[in-house]
């Protein structure tokens, strides 16, 4: 039996080399959490939260599914969202896709990936919505990258459609919610145009991103 003691070794020599920076790091670290983001991402070993936006631990919330998908049905994800707004009252959520995502392209060649395929479902509507912009795109890998973004808006437009949001905005709270892609090729985060600060902008914000994208 195969007890993976190397991933021990990883842990003791990066927790000691933590603390030689810092002594008192994981002593005012195990005290509380208190970030400012929460981060909604892919489940994709490439893209680290933390490490993109070099950040340190206790710094962002993050939640991570197959293809960072936001649906009003998956309780989980709500529960991160509720948690991270009136509990750690985080005031910036982060929805981040990345280009060439595995997720995505599956849901885009169809059925026959198995149990995933009922999550990806969300991203075939996705792609029904804006079809027209993407059957005008000749390359299959630049429709594919198109699809990472036209996801991640639709995402940010879900997360800003849920009654944790929608409550915040309604009690004053200063929540901002983004819509950002990032590129593992070069490892370097793309702003998609859409930032959404209270419900009235969403609309406005939701067509201007689309729209910029379609021209890209």
């Amino acid at each position: 039996m195969k007890r993976l003691a190397h991933l021990f070794e990883n842990n003791r020599h990066w927790a000691n080399a933590v603390k030689a920076r810092d002594p008192a790091f994981f002593e005012t670290l195990a005290r509380q959490q208190s970030p400012e983001y929460l981060w909604i991402g892919c489940s994709d070993s490439r893209v680290p939260a933390n490490e993109i936006v070099n950040l340190l631990p206790g710094e962002l919330f993050v939640h991570r599914n197959v293809a960072n998908v936001v649906v009003h049905s998956d309780l989980n994800c709500l529960s991160v969202i509720q948690y991270a707004v009136e509990v750690l009252k985080v005031k910036h959520i982060i929805v981040c896709g990345h280009y060439r995502c595995g997720g995505v392209a599956a849901a885009m060649e169809g059925f026959g990936h198995g149990l995933v395929d009922n999550w990806l479902g969300h991203i075939r509507d996705v792609e029904e919505r804006h079809h027209l912009q993407i059957e005008g795109i000749q390359s299959p890998m630049a429709q594919l990258d198109r699809m990472c973004e036209l996801n991640v808006i639709e995402q940010v437009a879900n997360v800003c459609s849920t009654t944790v949001a929608g409550s915040a905005w309604a009690a004053g709270s200063p929540l901002t919610v983004h819509g950002w892609i990032y590129d593992v090729g070069d490892g370097l985060l793309r702003d998609l145009g859409i930032c959404v600060s209270d419900q009235e902008e969403l609309r406005n914000e939701y067509a201007k991103a689309v729209e910029s994208v379609a021209r890209n």
